[in-house]
């Protein structure tokens, strides 16, 4: 009768480790507390202004979520899309072809050029 042969059982060792957390994380000790005003308002911490580059003037989005609240920066633009503004600039003429708009984009590239030479 032919001897089976058993495969050795291989263990595995992994390292696991522990990396500290990141300079800007706060640790639940270092946690900034702020105080509602009786107007409402609150003033942030400096370290969390400096932090998101928060300068006076800032508009924030507030939002009530289960975690509490949320303070974003509010966007610069309102969001467009494509058919919003496809076809905002008149044009009477017939339309261009794409050699004629690549020939364009090539002579404004070189008068720029020529203009600011690296």
């Amino acid at each position: 009768m032919p001897q089976q042969v058993l495969a050795p059982v291989v263990r595995r060792l992994y390292l696991t480790s522990v990396l500290p957390p990141p300079e800007n994380v706060m640790s639940a000790r270092e946690k900034l507390t702020t105080i509602v005003s009786a107007k409402g308002q609150i003033i942030l911490p400096k370290a969390i202004r400096q932090e998101l580059q928060w300068e006076a003037g800032t508009q924030l989005v507030v939002e009530n979520t289960p975690e509490g609240v949320l303070l974003k920066a509010a966007a610069l633009f309102a969001p467009t899309k494509s058919e919003d503004v496809f076809g905002s600039l008149a044009w009477a003429g017939r339309p261009r072809t794409l050699e004629e708009m690549e020939a364009g984009i090539a002579t404004e590239a070189k008068r720029r050029h020529a203009r600011h030479p690296t």
